[in-house]
């Protein structure tokens, strides 16, 4: 039985984490085998440990077992001895000024969502600021901005999990 790519997804509570894993299982489900399991981010590990393995028994030929850990701020997220690369989404209703603010997620995730950027003109956040401080805060580390109501940078992240992790061209 092989293993599949573990892809934990965290962030604060309702940036999008959700959305972002329907859009992807939407995108990609015809092509792989995938599952999510869902956690609260105050349980215990040893349940996810347990969760996932479950999963990967039930359903051996998995290619991608999505982890979603609910957070409750820009601090929180999963464990990382859970998975294999870790996306952390943020949104832009928090403003501007998040990404420079740090944290684990911001600056350790393998991949930083921006989400929701419909709503910058009507919360005053500038995207090019984020863009401008997510370049600072993460160096080499990717970034996308998405909008998931209207599926705007999908294909992005998409194209990042083939190429970054399940190493296809």
């Amino acid at each position: 039985m092989r293993r599949p790519v573990r892809i934990g997804v965290g962030g604060p509570v309702g940036s999008g984490k959700t959305a972002l894993l329907d859009c992807l299982c939407k995108s990609m489900r015809d092509r792989y085998q995938l599952a999510v399991v869902t956690n609260d981010i105050r349980e215990d590990a040893s349940i996810n440990f347990e969760a996932m393995a479950e999963m990967q028994q039930r359903f051996p030929n998995l290619d991608i077992l999505f982890l979603e850990s609910g957070g409750d701020n820009l601090a929180a997220s999963f464990s990382p001895e859970l998975v294999d690369a870790s996306i952390y989404v943020i949104d832009v209703a928090g403003g501007d000024k998040v990404p420079r603010k740090g944290g684990p997620g911001i600056t350790r995730s393998d991949l930083l969502v921006i989400n929701k950027t419909d709503l910058a003109p009507y919360v005053g956040a500038d995207l090019n600021v984020m863009d401008r401080d997510s370049r600072m805060m993460r160096g080499a580390k990717p970034f996308v901005f998405t909008n998931l109501k209207t599926r705007h940078g999908v294909d992005e992240v998409v194209t990042w999990i083939r190429r970054d992790l399940l190493f296809e061209n």
